[in-house]
C-alpha cells in the first residue's frame, strides 16, 4: 500500500494518511484502492479496499467515517465512528479518539485539519463548489466548537488537480469573481481566451488562511497528471471512461 503522509501533520497523538491508487484489490478502471461506496466497482471489493485503510491505522473498518459527499458547506461534528452510516455533508469534525475522519477524492481537494494541543481533527471534501461557498471555514469554524484555536491548527490540503490540469470556462471566473473579485488572482490564461487555469489548491489554502489557521500547504502532488498513483475523475472524462476511483485522505486522533 503506497501511502503519503505530510511532515507538518506529523503531530503528536495524531496519525494521518493520503491513501494513493495502489495496494488494492479492485480491477480495470478501479484499480486498485477504490474506496467510493457511491462508484460502479463490486461492493465487496470495495468493502475489502475500506478495511485495508482503516487497517493501517490499526481500526477495524466500522472506525472509517465518511460522508455521502454533496459538494456543500456542511461539516458534521460526531462523537462516535459512523461505519456503515452515509450523513450528507462534506466534512468530518471530532475530538474523540478511534474515530477515523476520511474524505474521498478524484481531482477535489482532500484537506486533513489538526490541532493536537486541543486534541481535535477534521477531514473535508473541497471541491470548487464547497470550496467556493466555505467548507473549510465551516470545519474550522467547527473545530472551534470542540475546543479547537485556529492559530494552533496545521491544515494540509492532499493530491488534487493542480493549476496545469484544471482547464475552465469563463463562466466558472465569474462564479468566483461574483463572490470576491481578488479571486481572479487564482486564475491563470488558458489556451484560447474564452479559457482559463483555475489554481484550486492555491484558493483552498487561502480559504483556510483567511479562516485564521495557523499553518496552511498542498502536497504538491496532481492526480489528473500522476495517473500512476491517483484516480481522476477529469482524466477520466476525458477518456470516455464510464467511471472513477476514489481516494482517500483520512485523520485520526490516538
Amino acid at each position: 500500500m503506497n501511502v503519503l503522509t505530510s511532515p507538518l501533520l506529523d503531530l503528536p497523538g495524531v496519525r494521518h494518511a493520503f491513501f494513493t491508487r495502489q495496494g488494492g484489490v479492485s480491477t480495470g478502471i478501479y484499480d486498485s484502492l477504490n474506496v467510493g461506496r457511491g462508484s460502479g466497482d463490486e461492493p465487496g471489493d470495495v468493502a475489502e479496499n475500506r478495511r485495508r485503510t482503516a487497517g493501517h491505522f490499526g481500526l477495524p473498518v466500522g472506525a472509517l467515517s465518511t460522508c455521502y459527499q454533496i459538494h456543500s458547506a456542511t461539516a458534521l461534528t460526531t462523537d462516535r465512528p459512523w461505519g456503515d452510516e452515509r450523513p450528507e455533508g462534506d466534512a468530518v469534525v471530532t475530538a474523540t479518539p478511534g474515530v477515523l475522519c476520511g474524505a474521498l477524492a478524484a481531482d477535489c481537494a482532500p484537506i486533513l485539519i489538526a490541532d493536537a494541543e486541543g486534541r481535535v481533527v477534521a477531514s473535508v471534501h473541497a471541491g470548487w463548489k464547497g470550496a467556493l461557498h466555505g467548507v473549510a471555514e465551516a470545519a474550522v469554524a467547527a473545530m472551534t466548537t470542540l475546543g479547537a484555536e485556529p492559530p494552533r491548527m496545521v491544515a494540509v490540503v492532499g493530491p488534487c488537480i493542480g493549476q496545469a490540469s484544471y482547464e475552465v470556462g469563463l463562466e466558472f471566473l465569474a462564479a468566483f469573481t461574483a463572490k470576491d473579485a481578488d479571486h481572479e488572482r487564482f486564475f491563470g490564461p488558458g489556451e484560447t481566451s474564452e479559457k482559463r487555469m483555475f489554481d484550486l489548491p492555491g484558493f483552498v489554502v487561502s480559504r483556510l488562511t483567511a479562516a485564521g489557521v495557523g499553518t496552511a500547504a498542498w502536497t504538491r502532488h496532481d492526480t489528473c497528471a500522476e495517473e500512476a498513483l491517483f484516480f481522476s475523475n477529469r482524466r477520466a472524462f476525458k477518456r470516455g471512461e464510464p467511471d472513477f476511483g476514489r481516494l482517500l485522505s483520512a485523520i485520526a486522533l490516538v
